[in-house]
This record gives structure tokens, sequence and C-alpha cells, in this order.
């Protein structure tokens, strides 16, 4: 089963998603986390207790279309496959085929039961997606032989290779606390909330950051073997300490002779 779980803009940032509370949106991100390869999950109410949300957060990401919840209690993130592009060497198979068997897919890859509808808007039969026109072949006079990006679509790549960095940064941040202390495991989900939050310039601000805050507390501590006194992932975030490590701390050494 694969370990890391990441989470596409294009959900996270849609008015839809946004305008939830945040005791929602922190369970949505909690149950991305929680769920197998495949998205599913089979206690997402004993989550929601356990990570301090109630079951009208959980009602509620089912209402808005997030979720899908089955009568045998099993729930599946909606837009999975937007979200985590899993090998298929690595995936592991879910074990609830059975509800399985009663999804499909859309066009972007989101589960559909029934007559449900994407909670992503879906390009009519006259439009294609930035995503869809990337790689596009324009045949005429000018490119004959050669494969051009659609020129009417100049954003399109930086778009997607923004949306990448994103994904990049926020798994370059998590991974670093929680090899740094086991303890941010419990709140990567938290973190993961208050980084999308951040400028551009802020999600690049916190790794680096996070990367000068280590350095100086493993100087500054070297008796706190297991760092249970270091900041945790999500109030280094939430406090802005990211901003007091943009550049490297010196400690001082202590010396017979004093202070060096």
């Amino acid at each position: 089963m694969a370990q890391r779980r990441m989470f596409s803009k294009e959900v996270t940032t849609s008015d839809l998603f946004v305008d939830m509370p945040s005791s929602s949106q922190l369970l949505y991100f909690h149950l991305g986390m929680e769920a197998d390869d495949e998205g599913f999950i089979g206690n997402a109410k004993m989550l929601s207790r356990a990570y301090g949300s109630n079951n009208d957060d959980l009602k509620l990401l089912e209402a808005k279309g997030f979720i899908i919840a089955f009568p045998s209690g099993v729930t599946v993130v909606k837009d999975w496959n937007l979200n985590n592009k899993i090998r298929k060497d690595r995936q592991k198979p879910t074990i609830y085929t059975e509800e399985k068997t009663l999804l499909s897919l859309d066009s972007k890859g989101s589960y559909l039961l029934g007559n449900q509808v994407s909670t992503i808007p879906q390009p009519n039969d006259n439009q294609m997606s930035a995503q869809d026109r990337i790689g596009e072949v324009r045949l005429g006079k000018d490119s004959i032989g050669k494969d051009s990006i659609d020129a009417s679509q100049p954003n399109a790549f930086q778009e997607k290779s923004s949306g990448e960095d994103i994904n990049s940064l926020l798994s370059e941040y998590l991974d670093s606390f929680i090899e740094f202390s086991s303890k941010n495991i419990a709140k990567r989900a938290m973190a993961q909330v208050e980084f999308m939050k951040l400028s551009s310039e802020e999600k690049k601000q916190a790794v680096i950051g996070a990367k000068n805050y280590f350095e100086w507390y493993k100087q500054e501590n070297p008796e706190d073997k297991t760092k249970k006194f270091s900041i945790n992932s999500y109030a280094f975030l939430e406090s802005a300490t990211f901003k007091s490590f943009q550049q490297k701390v010196k400690v001082k050494k202590e010396t017979l002779g004093g202070l060096i």
C-alpha cells in the first residue's frame, strides 16, 4: 500500500470546497490520508469522531459530492483519482470490491454512483480543458512533421506545472517534519489545510524555514533525542514561525570562558 497521499488543487481550491466549514475540510484531508489505494474507507464515522469532526461534517461532504457513502458503511473519496496517481505495480487493490462494482468513472476519473455528477466542472463538446490541450498535435504548413502545443492555450503547461509544484512542496514539507519527529504524523492533515492557505511564495518559505528550523533545533537541543519539545508541522505554519527561519540560525557554543 502506498504511504504517500496527495490532493488536487482543482478540488481543494474550488468554491464548493472552500465554502465548507474548516472542520469539514479537515475531515476530507483525513479521509484522504486514511483511504486505501483506490480511495475506499471502511470506518469513516469512527475516523470523523477520532479526528474531532462529527457526523454533520461527514454528511456535508456527501451532500457536496466529495465522498460517496454506501449503505454498507463503506465510503469512497469521489475525486480520488484526481488527487492520487499510484503506479499499478505499487497499488494494493481495495477489499471493498462489491461497492466498487457499483461505481463508474467520468471523463476526469472521478467516481460516479447512479445519477451523481462530478464536483469538478466538465468541458462541453466545444471546449477542452487546459490539461487536455497539453500535447495536442497541430498539423499545418508550419508544423508538418512536428508536435506542437496549441498556441491558443499559452498558460496550460504553466498551470499544470504549478499544481505539480505545490504538491511537491507540500510533500517535501510534510515528509521533512515526519522524518524529524514521528509526532508530526498526527498533525499532517491539519498541516495540509494550513499549507494550502499559504501564497505560492509562502509555501516555498515554509519548506526553507522547516529545513533551517530542523538544523537549528538539533544543534540547540542535542539532548532531546525524540524531538518532543520541537514545534509540530501544523503550529509551525499556523503561527508563521517559518518566517523567522528564512536564514540559517547560528548557535552560540559555550566554552570555559563564556560564549563564542
